[in-house]
């Protein structure tokens, strides 16, 4: 009797052993298989290179924006960051946009009684160069990452003044510029003005504000689509940016 306890017990010892580490589900074995940790498309540290077009439109009218003197304009730029944190990084941006300018000239004479307008349009390219600070949130397990960012720098290629010019009319109606208030030879004095060119270009500070996201393909290569707001010397000039492109990371 003893021999076949101690047998019985021996079978159930072998029998443990040999199930130990298994489930069996509908006479199946099925093996606990640990899953894959999920891809990460954005790295803690890397530097970043995006080109974009972009499309820039005045918070006014022409007639009353006073840097672009339009009231749109196209272009395209680049930006270089380096994230020294997974959600933090620094970069340099620098863009140009060709603006159509409307221009006007004026021609008045007041003994006359006439006031005349003009317009033509110039072609005039605006370009900026920015230091930036950047906000990611790459979320996890996703190739998404929206982002803000602030900045600032310099805008330049704009704010043409025009230049006006008092004329005094002599005898006959001949134009004659010179010093001085009424003429004694019988003419009509400086009763004549009239646009006679443009000022140069002006450089001006720029401060700007943006958000947006990045979607990555591959952990190196992304579309970056974002939309930004301008400020340049007064509520005159600010202006929104509307940008879109690819992103290379390294």
């Amino acid at each position: 009797m003893k021999k076949l306890v101690l047998g019985f017990c021996s079978l159930a010892a072998f029998a443990s052993v040999a199930f130990a580490g298994t489930e069996t589900y509908g006479g199946k074995e099925i093996k606990q298989v640990a899953p894959p940790p999920c891809p990460e498309w954005y790295s803690d540290q890397e530097f970043n290179v995006s080109l974009w077009g972009t499309y820039i439109f005045t918070a006014n009218n022409w007639q009353d924006d006073r840097y672009f003197l339009a009231d749109h304009a196209w272009g395209g730029g680049i930006d270089a960051k380096y994230f020294f944190h997974r959600y933090f990084g620094v970069g340099v941006e620098g863009w140009m946009v060709d603006a159509r300018q409307a221009r006007e000239n004026i021609f008045v004479d007041l003994s006359d009684g006439i006031f005349e307008r003009s317009f033509h349009n110039v072609n005039k390219g605006i370009g900026a160069v920015l230091g930036t600070f950047t906000f990611r949130f790459p979320i996890h397990c996703s190739r998404f990452s929206p982002y803000i960012w602030g900045g600032g720098g310099g805008i330049f290629g704009g704010g043409q003044r025009p230049v006006n010019q008092w004329f005094r009319e002599g005898p006959g109606g001949t134009a004659v510029t010179g010093p001085g208030g009424l003429i004694s030879n019988g003419g009509e004095g400086f009763d004549i003005l009239k646009t006679v060119g443009r000022t140069d270009s002006q450089a001006e500070g720029i401060g700007q504000i943006g958000a947006g996201i990045e979607v990555r393909f591959t952990p190196h290569i992304g579309w970056v689509s974002d939309f930004s707001w301008n400020f340049v010397n007064g509520p005159d000039n600010n202006f929104g940016m509307a940008r879109t492109g690819i992103n290379f990371a390294f």
